[in-house]
């Protein structure tokens, strides 16, 4: 359980999931807005990928660029989003 909002929201989406199946950061952005009908949710994306990093640092999940994960320092482009697999 985490106390950032934007963290949480990438934890629970995560949590609705199959395991090992990732999310696109903009499901976790738009349940962060409370899944707005309009294109509002688009400001909860930027918060959503800082928790993203801060998560992957922790070892919480993986980002993920092109099905393989990345450092969270080099977070651009087109990634996804997974919990950290069990070791």
């Amino acid at each position: 359980m985490t106390h950032d909002s934007a963290e949480q929201a990438i934890l629970d989406t995560l949590a609705a999931r199959e395991p090992h199946k990732s999310i696109c950061p903009t499901e976790a952005a738009r349940a962060l807005a409370g899944h707005p009908a309009d294109e509002s949710w688009r400001k909860s994306l930027a918060p959503v990928k800082l928790a993203a990093q801060r998560l992957a640092r922790a070892g919480c999940i993986e980002i993920l660029r092109k099905g393989k994960p990345i450092a969270p320092d080099t977070l651009h482009g087109v990634i996804r989003l997974r919990l950290t697999p069990e070791a």
